[in-house]
C-alpha cells in the first residue's frame, strides 16, 4: 500500500512535530534549528527490517554526527514500545513516538500508511534552516542503508564532516 500523499521534496519547509523520546521528554524540529537533522521514519518497532535498519543507523551516527547533524528515528509506536526497543537493540540515539495523534507526523511529510497504520520506510536530511535537504521512500521491506543520508549530508553547504568520525567512546 502506498502512503496517502506524496513525500515532500527537496525545498521544501520540513513541518514542525514535538514527539515523545521518553515519558516526559518531547522533541521538537524547531528547537533542532541551526544543525541538519536526519529523520529516519520506519514501520515499526520489533519488525526484522526495521530493527535491521535502525541497527545500521546506530553504528553509523558517528558518521552522521560528524557533520554536526542529529539522528531521530520516528514511528507509530508508543514511547514504551521504542524504549524497550532502544534498550533490546542498544541504540543510541532517540526514538520518538508519533503515536497520539497516530501517525500525523508521518502524514505531514507525506508518509503514512493509511491502509496499515504505519509509516513508510522514509528517510529525510532537513537542513540547518529548516528546508528538506534529500529525501527518499524505500520499499517497506527494504532497508535502504545510510549511504544516500551520508551523501545528502556531504551536498548541505553548511554540513562539513569533522575530522576522525566515530573516533570518540561510545
Amino acid at each position: 500500500m502506498a502512503a496517502t500523499a506524496e513525500p515532500l521534496k527537496e525545498g521544501q519547509i520540513a513541518p514542525d512535530f514535538d514527539l515523545h523520546a521518553t515519558p516526559d521528554q518531547t522533541i521538537s524540529l524547531r528547537e533542532l534549528r541551526g544543525r541538519p537533522v536526519v529523520m529516519a521514519f520506519y514501520p515499526a518497532d520489533w519488525s526484522p527490517v526495521c530493527g535491521d535498519e535502525m541497527t545500521l543507523f546506530n553504528a553509523t551516527r558517528h558518521e552522521i554526527e560528524a557533520y554536526g547533524a542529529v539522528l531521530l528515528g520516528i514511528s507509530v509506536d508508543s514511547v514504551w514500545s521504542h524504549m524497550a526497543f532502544a534498550d533490546q537493540r542498544k541504540l543510541h540515539f532517540p526514538l520518538l513516538a508519533d503515536f497520539e495523534p497516530k501517525g500525523a507526523t508521518a502524514r505531514a511529510y507525506g508518509v503514512y500508511r493509511e491502509a496499515d497504520g504505519t509509516s513508510e520506510r522514509a528517510l529525510f536530511v532537513i537542513d540547518a534552516e529548516g528546508k528538506i535537504g534529500w529525501s527518499y521512500v524505500s520499499p517497506v521491506a527494504i532497508n535502504p542503508g545510510v549511504d544516500g543520508v551520508l551523501d545528502a549530508l556531504g551536498r548541505l553547504p553548511q554540513s562539513k564532516p569533522a575530522a576522525n568520525p566515530g573516533k570518540e567512546a561510545s
